[in-house]
């Protein structure tokens, strides 16, 4: 119970809709109770009325006996009836209450684990495959509601019922109360004993299907390598495995409760034979009357269900307890980039690294080491390296997806950490180097960094990103519909509408990390003669790889090893004949 501890503020929030659920539950329990006392008295009425009947026998009497006890019986059975009909009435508000209540918390968990989400940092997502996240989000948040609805619904019902029958029972015999719950002892214990065991297994299982959907979803995102390299079966035996895993840990909690029930329902059963009896001896001795064994009999069978649903429950729970605590893992971790001020100044775009280095916190990788260069407002600065030497980590730092390790990274001489997240990303055009369309039309996937879809604007980015007629060959033009990651264009248009969306809101800093690599020569040419108009007035940093992207920049930094090697303007760097001049001379071999 101290994982579910934290939906009591749930239970808080709604506790006005959860204390009537529960005063419903007590009225639903106590009509449940009051028929066995009327098919007491109903059972002892036929007794004493048989032996009246017969007293009768040959006399115009007995005719008259007959008539009022028939419709002494008729009465009875009525009353049953209608009491029947009155805890149906509050079982009715009972389940309205409570069960909506979970479905309320339900959504307000999702949200939550949601929201949070999305504060977490980038770091965390390369931590966590996205089956995981998904699993943690949609199904423990499911077996926590079946906790929060059916499992303290019916645990509430079970205890008020328990203890009305209880006292109901007392009120009669306290011995033949006493005989009847011996095997509860017994079953109390099993129940200590195959909790624990529930609990152990159900975290497995709910390991195993976070296990199989995160296999499930990287397939699918990766089909088309798998369908390249017939691959289908490979696959498939994998998804075999996973599932048979998934099935054997299924199975191994079935075999539990398996046993765990009729264990249960033998208890009862031996309350029910202590019953008869007992109450049968205490018959004989004039104690009580043979309709107070069929009340008694009437309580075991009305505990019958509470005490079988009782390991059903404690399953709920603990399955429940199993997934919140997983739930919980995630709702603990804290971002790595924290958003601790709301100063929001205007950005000019003046950019500085002083001494910057940076290290992976998940690999150790030391991707910087002591990189400083400026970038002044409104200039257009170019980064070039090889791979791995370090471009796209000072794309990630200027983002701030990550914060530096050593030195510091000023934004119009504020230090980044210094500024509000929300406020500095806003004003920053970001075209990333692995380009993520949304499943929507292309308009909406162009106006994603707007609050507004404004036509005239997507059109003028999309001229801007030399993509518009391609956009224009579509049947549906703008409303053309992008599978999912853009699976129904080519790479180069994904990376011209990830261009288009990345201009469209006129940011005051560009930041285009290697965003051309996947178009031609000649689309490249078009597509940087459109954005020397749009990077005007804007500061604008360009990561590439080819040479002829960045050649006309103002200033050039050249990367090797996570350091600066050389930086100057193209035609500075050619006259150097340093790393810069052998690249170049490499690329115009190729």
């Amino acid at each position: 119970m101290k994982e579910l501890a934290y939906l009591n503020k749930f239970f808080y929030k709604y506790r006005f809709k959860l204390l009537p659920g529960a005063f419903f539950v007590i009225l639903s329990n106590l009509f449940a109770v009051l028929p066995a006392q009327v098919i007491r008295l109903a059972f002892d009425l036929v007794t004493e009325n048989i032996a009246l009947y017969q007293l009768f026998g040959g006399f115009n009497r007995q005719a008259i006996v007959y008539k009022v006890f028939a419709n002494s019986l008729l009465l009875f059975g009525a009353l049953v009836l209608l009491l029947a009909l009155i805890r149906g009435m509050f079982l009715f508000f009972m389940r309205q209450t409570i069960i909506l209540t979970s479905r309320h918390i339900e959504f307000d968990l999702k949200n939550e684990i949601y929201s949070h989400y999305q504060q977490l940092s980038l770091s965390f997502y390369r931590r966590n495959n996205t089956g995981d996240l998904m699993a943690r989000a949609t199904e423990d948040v499911g077996r926590v509601r079946m906790y929060i609805g059916p499992a303290i619904m019916y645990t509430i019902n079970t205890a008020v019922l328990f203890a009305l029958t209880i006292i109901a029972m007392l009120s009669v015999n306290t011995q033949l109360t006493v005989y009847c719950l011996l095997p509860l002892p017994i079953l109390v214990l099993s129940i200590y004993k195959v909790n624990r065991l529930i609990n152990v297994k159900s975290e497995k299982i709910q390991q195993r299907l976070s296990t199989l959907s995160a296999f499930v979803q990287e397939t699918f995102s990766g089909i088309r390598v798998i369908k390249s390299y017939s691959r289908e079966g490979y696959v498939r035996m994998g998804f075999n495995a996973q599932s048979e895993n998934y099935k054997q840990e299924s199975l191994d909690l079935v075999k539990t409760q398996a046993l765990f029930f009729p264990l249960m329902l033998m208890m009862v059963g031996l309350s029910t034979l202590i019953t008869v009896y007992v109450g049968g001896l205490k018959v004989i001795s004039g104690s009580i009357t043979a309709g107070n064994i069929v009340e008694f009999i009437v309580y075991v069978n009305q505990l019958t269900f509470p005490i079988t649903s009782l390991g059903w429950v404690t399953s709920l729970i603990q399955r429940g307890a199993a997934s919140q605590k997983r739930i919980n893992e995630f709702l603990k971790t804290n971002p790595d980039i924290i958003n601790t001020t709301l100063d929001s100044p205007q950005i000019e775009g003046n950019i500085r690294l002083e001494n910057v280095s940076f290290t992976y916190p998940d690999t150790g990788i030391k991707a910087l080491q002591n990189v400083s260069f400026e970038v002044k407002k409104g200039s257009v600065t170019a980064i070039i390296g090889k791979t791995g030497s370090g471009k796209s980590t000072i794309a990630n730092l200027l983002m701030r997806m990550y914060d530096v390790t050593d030195g510091q990274i000023t934004i119009d001489k504020h230090n980044i950490k210094a500024i509000n997240l929300h406020h500095y990303r806003s004003q920053i055009g970001f075209v990333p180097q692995d380009v993520f369309l949304f499943s929507d039309t292309i308009a909406r996937n162009i106006a994603f960094g707007n609050d507004v879809l404004d036509m005239p604007k997507v059109i003028n980015a999309a001229k801007d990103a030399a993509v518009y007629h391609n956009i224009m060959g579509f049947d549906k033009k703008f409303e053309t519909l992008i599978g999912e990651r853009g699976i129904t264009l080519s790479g180069g248009q994904k990376q011209r509408i990830s261009i288009a969306r990345g201009i469209i809101k006129q940011p005051k800093i560009l930041i285009f990390d290697d965003c051309l690599s996947a178009v031609d020569t000649q689309t490249e040419e078009e597509i940087l003669k459109n954005l020397n108009l749009v990077m005007q007035n804007k500061t604008s940093i360009i990561i590439a790889h080819r040479i002829s992207t960045i050649k006309n920049a103002d200033n050039i930094i050249v990367l090797d090893n996570g350091h600066v090697v050389e930086q100057g303007t193209h035609p500075y760097l050619m006259a150097l004949k340093g790393e810069y001049a052998n690249l170049f001379e490499r690329q115009q071999l190729d």
